[in-house]
């Protein structure tokens, strides 16, 4: 509706610069001002909502943007695989590269770029790689079924998916403040899809820290 959309500006894109026809054209983590618990859980819907996850280069580390730039351009400058000229994607002189480098400081090249992440294990990098991977192995969100689950939180979306005999629950704080959740009415007891300890069930509530999310199976037996 045209309150929703007023009210996506306001929030997300105050600068009427940002908006381009009737979306905007920002990168995700300028976005969400930089705040990694939000950009885990949108990727983590993104990856376990129906239908095939598209990531747009440079997301994977949390690239920047340059807004004012001419129509879309502010969401292709270069890649930022390093923190050295050219941010390793071009040595060409910064005025030869087809569109200039990120230049706000906390998304600039010697900020975020691909080297200073891809050995660091707790980076946004290899978190999503760990995500990519954990999502190959669960088939059901590509080929599953989607089931919205009512819970007794309003803050929480949750929602199953199912393909066959596989099946896995997805659970989201969409809010500022930590929840414990009850069980919605699938029964049984779940494990963290990941290898954690979290445990849900009728008698253990799921605790959901600020903006977490968990991808969650059966627990054998």
């Amino acid at each position: 509706t045209e309150e929703e959309r007023a009210f996506m500006y306001e929030r997300y894109a105050p600068d009427p610069k940002m908006r381009k026809n009737l979306g905007i054209r920002r990168r995700l983590a300028p976005l969400l001002g930089g705040d990694r618990r939000k950009i885990e859980l949108l990727n983590g819907l993104l990856l376990s909502l129906p239908g095939s996850p598209i990531l747009y280069y440079g997301d994977e580390i949390g690239m920047g943007d340059e807004y004012l730039l001419e129509d879309r351009d502010g969401v292709r400058t270069p890649m930022q695989w390093t923190e050295g000229p050219g941010a390793g994607f071009s040595d060409a002189p910064p005025q030869d590269l087809y569109l200039p480098l990120v230049t706000d400081p906390a998304y600039s090249p010697e900020k975020v770029n691909v080297a200073s992440q891809v050995d660091d294990p707790g980076s946004l990098l290899s978190w999503t790689k760990r995500m990519l991977h954990l999502r190959r192995r669960h088939p059901v969100f590509g080929l599953g079924s989607f089931l919205a689950l009512p819970t007794a939180k309003a803050p929480i979306l949750c929602f199953l998916r199912e393909h066959g005999p596989e099946r896995v629950l997805v659970a989201a704080n969409l809010s500022s403040a930590p929840v414990d959740v009850p069980l919605p009415e699938v029964g049984g007891s779940w494990v963290d899809a990941a290898g954690t300890d979290v445990v849900w069930s009728e008698a253990a509530p799921l605790h959901l820290e600020p903006y977490a999310f968990r991808w969650l199976v059966p627990a054998e037996g």
